[in-house]
């Protein structure tokens, strides 16, 4: 059985000489997919960490990343940073005009953060440099994540917020949390082809967030609801799924599109499943009915499907929490509610190869320093 505990912080100790940054992940409670075509979705951040750090290297002529669990590592020359960015860029506009696969706007994991931070210096001075230069001291640019890559709880938007607050604060100009959401989501459309709000709002304001077109607001969940403090909720990492998001939203869109009636009956279940939260009612039927539509666009693979079975058998109810997958058995993130405290150890006690933990959601954003 694997279980973490709350804050589930990060992976690695990070070097104790070193400015550092964080930024919590994401679970989407529902309205996946639905969002797309108008819908809102319910998230909250979670209490599992992504933490940047920077220390000057002198004498150097390049930035050095070392991200534990996203790369080897790479060097990135001072000089060619500039062009490095503005490469990305053009690769980002060969995608949009169909040339390019939303996997080849990135060569290496590490080009998402030194995207951002460039996209950073293009707004503000660098830290050692006097103004009018745009360009970051040489050093080490690196960070760990306790987030799971690729499996729908936000790594990218994490690490791109961790770095955006870090940089922030060693150049003493703190954006707003606004500004911070919108950034998010101009960086990570070169991870999945288009900047998704949700994402980018929960690890940016933390705590609970409804989203629906522009508008963003947090639901009236009471403070002593069990959603909090991890009683009766958990996350199960059900693998890693074998297709990207931007696959899973295409193929929807081709079969499902054009179907107003189902993304309604999407926007009902959200909506019920918001007045239970608020009200500290029973969310089970609005969970359960959720999990049905999400099967029915073809998003739920059946391995997730049986798990799912299992908790629905236990007096419980689980969803997946993310873009899901059109191939493979694995689903991501799945979001489980089971009061029976025991009931939930019987049943991950079956799953010794699975991942899971209580739900703590993150109270507040990206932040600087580590986690609290």
């Amino acid at each position: 059985m694997s279980v973490a505990t709350a804050p589930q912080g990060t992976a690695e100790t990070l070097p104790e000489d070193a400015s550092r940054a964080h930024a919590p992940g994401k679970i989407i409670l529902s309205g996946e997919h639905a969002v797309v075509y108008g819908a809102p979705a319910l998230a909250v951040a979670v209490a599992i960490y992504t933490e940047v750090w920077f220390r000057p290297i002198h004498p150097s002529d390049g930035l050095k990343t070392v991200f534990a669990q996203v790369s080897q590592g790479a060097f990135y020359p001072l000089s060619a940073l500039s062009h490095f960015k503005q490469s990305l860029d053009r690769r980002f506009e060969s995608f949009l005009r169909g040339e390019l696969k939303v996997q080849q706007i990135l060569q290496r994991p590490d080009d998402l953060i030194v995207y951002t931070l460039m996209s950073l210096a293009q707004r503000l001075p660098m830290p050692g440099k006097s103004p009018g230069h745009c360009l970051p001291v040489p050093g080490q640019l690196g960070g760990t994540s306790a987030l799971p890559v690729g499996a729908g709880m936000g790594s990218s938007a994490s690490i791109i917020a961790a770095t955006m607050v870090l940089y922030e604060t060693l150049l003493d100009r703190l954006h707003s949390t606004e500004e911070r959401f919108e950034w998010v989501r101009f960086c990570e459309r070169l991870q999945h082809g288009k900047g998704g709000a949700i994402d980018a709002a929960a690890v940016t304001h933390g705590g609970a967030i409804r989203v629906q077109g522009d508008s963003r607001f947090a639901p009236a969940i009471p403070p002593g609801h069990g959603l909090w403090h991890g009683e009766g909720w958990y996350w199960v990492l059900h693998g890693k799924p074998a297709s990207s998001t931007g696959e899973c939203v295409a193929a929807v869109r081709e079969a499902h599109g054009t179907d107003q009636a189902l993304w309604q009956g999407f926007e009902a279940c959200t909506d019920a499943f918001q007045t239970a939260l608020e009200t500290d009612s029973s969310p089970v039927a609005s969970l359960r009915e959720n999990h049905r539509l999400l099967t029915h666009i073809g998003v739920v693979p059946e391995a997730a499907a049986r798990f799912v079975d299992e908790v629905e058998l236990a007096g419980g109810a689980a969803k997946i929490c993310g873009a899901g997958s059109i191939r493979g058995e694995s689903g991501g993130v799945i979001l489980v509610h089971l009061p029976d405290a025991p009931g939930m150890d019987r049943l991950m006690a079956a799953h010794p190869d699975l991942r899971w933990a209580p739900l703590h959601v993150a109270p507040t954003g990206a932040a600087f320093g580590p986690p609290q």
